[in-house]
């Protein structure tokens, strides 16, 4: 189906995209680093989050963290075994899937895995993500809300009133239950509590070392949910053809009988006319 021309997004800002300059200046880079440091770690990110991101890279100035664009991290290693730029990398580029990153260090393997295994932040869900308790509120006052926040509390699904100033729940409410996915006014309203239900987590899935050593420490847990995320997409296409079918045979089947009540209606005028 062609764009429409009638509505077109216009962009105020004058940062230029990179384009294909910065995607070759990336490819270099990593190249670069695939010459300059010993080991190549593949590490997957669980409840990303930017600034906690951060405060690793700080901790890690000497080496260089690749995040973000798993397409182009591969175009640089290599796809296959004959386009790779060293032995074995290929393997890493296979595994890069969903949220996950490289990272090029001299350190030693044994500083690097127990620096991410207790590296582990807690903080606040958010909407989609599976509630780890049930959260309960008993009626009564809720103090730690000013009173212009009431009508807000409202809007998220909270029984409150302002009596004498003070927001004050009214009945016993749940939040969330444990084992459900959250919704966005849940999760919402867990920050609001500060209830912490989701951890900064990053997992080191695979090391390749410059003598092409490769390690997959996931046992395929990357390429497995590759695989399963396509046998969903690919029972939701089957899914949406169907439906298309059938819209069309009831479509088909609709014209079909306005046919016939156009002919009916032609002989009652034929028959009138007589």
């Amino acid at each position: 189906m062609p764009k429409s021309k009638r509505y077109q997004k216009i962009s105020l800002t004058q940062t230029k995209k990179k384009g294909l300059s910065g995607k070759q200046h990336l490819v270099d880079d990593i190249r670069s680093c695939v010459e300059k440091y010993a080991r190549l770690y593949l590490f997957s990110v669980q409840n990303m989050r930017n600034n906690k991101l951060k405060f690793i890279r700080n901790d890690w100035k000497d080496s260089r963290f690749f995040l973000g664009k798993n397409r182009v991290i591969a175009v640089a290693l290599g796809r296959s075994k004959e386009d790779e730029c060293k032995e074995n990398l290929h393997e890493v580029s296979k595994r890069l899937r969903g949220q996950c990153g490289i990272l090029f260090t001299d350190k030693p393997r044994v500083d690097v895995l127990e620096y991410f295994e207790k590296h582990v932040d807690s903080d606040y869900a958010r909407s989609g993500n599976v509630a780890t308790e049930t959260v309960t509120l008993q009626p009564g006052p809720l103090e730690q809300f000013p009173f212009n926040m009431e009508p807000y509390l409202r809007q998220l699904g909270l029984p409150t009133s302002l009596q004498k100033g003070v927001v004050t729940l009214l009945k016993e409410h749940t939040v969330c239950k444990k084992g459900n996915a959250l919704t966005p006014e849940e999760a919402r309203l867990l920050k609001l509590l500060c209830v912490h239900m989701a951890e900064f987590r990053v997992t080191v899935e695979a090391i390749w070392e410059k003598d092409g050593e490769f390690e997959d420490l996931g046992n395929g847990r990357l390429l497995k949910a590759d695989s399963n995320v396509s046998n969903v997409k690919g029972k939701s296409k089957a899914i949406k053809a169907s439906k298309v079918i059938k819209n069309m045979k009831e479509a088909d089947e609709d014209d079909e009988e306005e046919d016939d009540e156009d002919e009916e209606e032609e002989d009652d005028d034929d028959e009138d006319m007589e």
